[in-house]
């Protein structure tokens, strides 16, 4: 979308749409009696009759004549108490707002910015959340039927009714448009189907992104994983017929390589369980499994565009879990990376092997802090449903700031426990370092313990999205399919992790 138009006033809008805000006394609203008498005194008729409805993500479209050639209709957005109002709430409302604008099949549309505000989010943050809520609402999952594809987008452009600095708001516009976009993208990785998103294509999406935005590049082939001796992913890989990817991009800030931050994404691109065989309903849509990578990459793709002043390395392994006469077995013990050896007791906690060698590939290329997401169980699930991305850290101060992050976000993360008898049952083994699959009790635990080991004393913190990475229906800010989870709170954190340790002092 192109911002083409300031307007100061309701005469100046070129788009055939205005999208306005309404409340409880609306009318408490600055330059409310110039709209209503430039668009008509029926307006506040409405608003008491209850035909324009104010509840929150209530929507009422008003085709008007106006002293305005341009303006068609008016989209008036409910959106409640006042007092009610928060960043993840106008988020929300906007999403459904791009919903809307997708069944409208709208080109061009007005925002009166000051309509939508609440004290303390200003113009400002309200053009932030209206690109971002409008941009994850309006998308839809691509499709393969042989009907024709629509454009993913009908959207051309967008004007500001607004008194605030226009260069401001267009720039938080075009902040929250690119996180939208963002997401978006990570959101159709994880909706590919498995056939068309193997980990050499994982590989060529990254060598695009950084070919757009000048990240260094390195993607290390089977050959390559053979001769560093990467038997965690490997192992993994023995059942199949496509080859695996490690895939590292660097951006590089500062002057020197350190203060880095590490991203590590699990990039399972289909996962049958291997031996430990899933149920046949299990099986469907474990496309999503490399929803992990699919976050990194997405956020990758914001730091690529918004160029923070932050070091970052990510790291992702890519594979397929797959089941032939190659494939790895219960009782099997591998040697990892990082030279420790795992016993292995699941096939189907492979996720783990794959990140035990990403991270030690990451401490390798210099990360100085470890964040890694994956979709790693269902134990996360009947822990805290699917509504809540599961946590674990061995610094209390990073994770606090990563929670703040998510809290601004609305993303939401809950912390859990390792403790060391949760270490001594995943280092339990008669005949290797470790064993991949302690029990089905603390599952989540003891998947993100065991990745834990080859972290060992490097500041990290564990994501388990299995719940949050995909919705089973439509939502406010999207359909059914990937969600693209944690891609907002990653780069959030990224661009504000300077200031985040300064307030901390350390971490």
């Amino acid at each position: 979308m192109k911002i083409i138009h300031e307007s100061k006033n309701f005469e100046q809008i070129n788009a055939e749409l205005l999208i306005v805000g309404v409340r409880k006394n609306s009318n408490q609203i600055k330059n409310w009696e110039s709209f209503v008498s430039f668009f008509g005194d029926s307006i506040e008729e409405w608003l008491k009759s209850g035909d324009i409805q104010t509840n929150q993500k209530k929507l009422t479209k008003i085709p008007l004549i106006s002293k305005n050639q341009h303006v068609k209709r008016v989209l008036f957005v409910g959106i409640g108490d006042q007092k009610n109002l928060t960043d993840q709430v106008l988020r929300e409302v906007f999403g459904t707002v791009g919903k809307e604008l997708d069944k409208l099949k709208a080109k061009n549309f007005a925002i009166w910015l000051e309509s939508f505000t609440a004290a303390p989010i200003d113009e400002k943050d309200i053009a932030f959340l209206a690109a971002e809520g409008i941009t994850l609402g309006y998308y839809s999952i691509p499709h393969y039927k042989t009907t024709i594809n629509e454009p993913d987008s009908y959207l051309e452009s967008v004007e500001f009714v607004t008194e605030a600095d226009i260069e401001e708001v267009a720039s938080s516009f075009k902040v929250g448009k690119v996180y939208g976009d963002s997401v978006n993208e990570a959101r159709s990785l994880i909706n590919m189907p498995p056939n068309l998103l193997t980990a050499p294509d994982l590989a060529d999406y990254a060598m695009k992104l950084a070919k757009d935005y000048d990240f260094e590049l390195e993607i290390l082939t089977k050959a390559d994983l053979e001769e560093l001796g990467m038997g965690g992913i490997l192992a993994v890989n023995q059942g199949s017929s496509i080859e695996p990817r490690m895939i590292t991009l660097k951006y590089q800030a500062k002057d020197t390589w350190e203060d880095v931050i590490g991203l590590v994404g699990k990039g399972v691109t289909y996962d049958t369980g291997g031996y430990s065989i899933k149920s046949k309903t299990g099986m469907v849509g474990m496309k999503g499994d490399m929803g992990g990578a699919a976050a990194v990459l997405g956020a990758m793709r914001i730091v690529g565009e918004l160029r923070p002043e932050q070091n970052v390395v990510a790291v992702i392994g890519a594979t397929d879990n797959m089941i032939s006469s190659k494939a790895m077995k219960p009782d099997d013990v591998i040697t990892t990376y990082s030279g420790k050896t795992v016993e292995i007791l699941n096939s189907d906690a492979e996720g783990r092997l794959v990140l035990a060698d990403a991270v030690t590939y990451a401490k390798q290329h210099g990360a100085n802090y470890l964040i890694d997401v994956a979709t790693l169980t269902g134990g996360v699930i009947t822990a805290l449903g699917y509504d809540k991305t599961g946590a674990l850290s061995n610094n209390e101060a990073l994770f606090d700031a990563f929670i703040e992050t998510s809290i601004e976000t609305g993303e939401f993360v809950w912390g859990m426990p390792l403790t060391e008898n949760d270490k001594k049952r995943i280092r339990k083994s008669d005949v290797a370092d470790l064993n991949n699959s302690p029990g089905s009790d603390g599952h989540m635990i003891f998947a993100g313990g065991f990745v834990g080991e080859f972290v060992e004393n490097t500041p990290w913190i564990h994501l388990d999205i299995a719940g949050t990475s995909e919705s089973k229906t439509g939502h406010d800010l999207g359909p059914k399919g990937g969600t693209g989870v944690m891609v907002r709170t990653l780069a959030t954190f990224i661009e504000r992790f300077a200031d985040l340790k300064e307030e901390r002092q350390s971490f």
